[in-house]
This record gives C-alpha cells, sequence and structure tokens, in this order.
C-alpha cells in the first residue's frame, strides 16, 4: 500500500523528489537574506539534476496536477475555477521565484531556463 501512496502518484513523487534535492543538494545556508524565503529555498547552489534536470518547478507542478487531479475525479464548475485560479497563482509564483533566482545565481540560471521546462518535463 505504501508503495502505491508514494510511488503511483506523479504529484507525490515531484515533490517528494523536489524537496529531497532541495535538502541534500541545494545546500541551504542564510546567506540569502531574503525575508520572504522558508529555510529549504535558500539554496546557494543551482540544482540541476534529478527532476531539476527536466523541470524547473516541481513542487509547483506537483500542485498543479493535485488541483487538476481533483477536478478531472469529480468535474464541476467550482473546482475548475478553483483549478484555473490555483494554476494561474502558481504559475505567476513560478515567474517571481524564477527573478529570484536569476538575481541570486545570475547567468548560470538563465542557462538553465534554455534546458529544462517549467512544469512538465518535454512540454511546458
Amino acid at each position: 500500500m505504501m508503495k502505491n501512496v508514494i510511488y503511483g502518484k506523479p504529484d507525490h513523487f515531484l515533490v517528494v523528489a523536489g524537496a529531497i534535492l532541495l535538502n541534500r543538494t541545494g545546500k541551504s545556508n542564510n546567506n540569502r537574506k531574503d525575508e520572504s524565503l522558508y529555510q529549504f529555498e535558500k539554496t546557494s547552489e543551482l540544482i540541476k539534476t534529478g527532476i531539476f534536470k527536466y523541470i524547473r518547478h516541481p513542487l509547483y507542478s506537483s500542485l498543479i496536477f493535485l488541483t487538476w487531479g481533483i477536478f478531472l475525479k469529480n468535474p464541476d464548475f467550482h473546482l475548475l475555477f478553483v483549478s484555473l485560479i490555483s494554476t494561474a497563482f502558481l504559475y505567476l509564483t513560478a515567474r517571481c521565484d524564477e527573478r529570484e533566482c536569476i538575481e541570486f545565481f545570475g547567468n548560470e540560471y538563465v542557462e538553465y531556463m534554455k534546458r529544462t521546462k517549467l512544469f512538465i518535463p518535454f512540454l511546458l
């Protein structure tokens, strides 16, 4: 049963894989003084391996997949509205995050953006 929970859903995989890599590879430290960032977001190394080799925002992707999965399981107008709004907000949040990353990592992040997709590997 546990295998199905962790490996059976793409949104679970993305959030778990992203969180593990942020913790292990990102080398979180307090050099980033931005108070709006959580500790795990204060990475000092750009992560370009694992799921981050294919998409820049696996944690946001997992939330998008979860929202649309709930809607597809029980289609109704209210859930469609919530799915559209949450997707829009997550997109805007990802773009703000990318501005912060460009400011901190510079051209290295710009080059990384050219090689990876925003939310869905090989598509978007």
